[in-house]
């Protein structure tokens, strides 16, 4: 179950990481963006919740997550949920249409991203190092 969730999250990575950078690039939102923060937010929400399904098997077996873990499990639910945001936020943007919205909305684009990328780095680190 490890190593799907580990491609999940990784794709994760790719999509949201190609869809906001590509974003910022154009200077303007379009729907293909959308598109992808819509993928990496479903890759990274089934991704986390295979690592929360280890998380739990191993506290059944007396298993004590590491202070990384435990940070990752915080900042991820955090990460998730902006994500959400984000991408709800982006929807309503390309709806109402207005240019103003779509030539600013790459700055919260890499706010949410860069926040994205602590529970990666974390999770990456704890793993590493037990």
């Amino acid at each position: 179950m490890l190593l799907p969730a580990i491609i999940l999250i990784t794709l994760a990575l790719v999509f949201y990481t190609v869809g906001v950078w590509s974003e910022r690039v154009q200077r303007v939102l379009k729907p293909w963006h959308v598109v992808l923060f819509g993928l990496g937010l479903a890759a990274d929400a089934t991704g986390t919740f295979l690592m929360n399904l280890i998380a739990t098997e191993n506290r059944a077996a007396g298993i004590e997550q590491s202070a990384l873990n435990q940070l990752m499990g915080v900042t991820g639910v955090i990460a998730i949920v902006l994500m959400a945001v984000h991408l709800a936020w982006a929807i309503v943007v390309l709806v109402r249409n207005r240019e103003a919205e779509k030539t600013s909305f790459h700055r919260l684009s890499v706010i949410v991203w860069g926040i994205w990328l602590v529970p990666y780095i974390v999770g990456a680190l704890g793993s590493s190092l037990g």
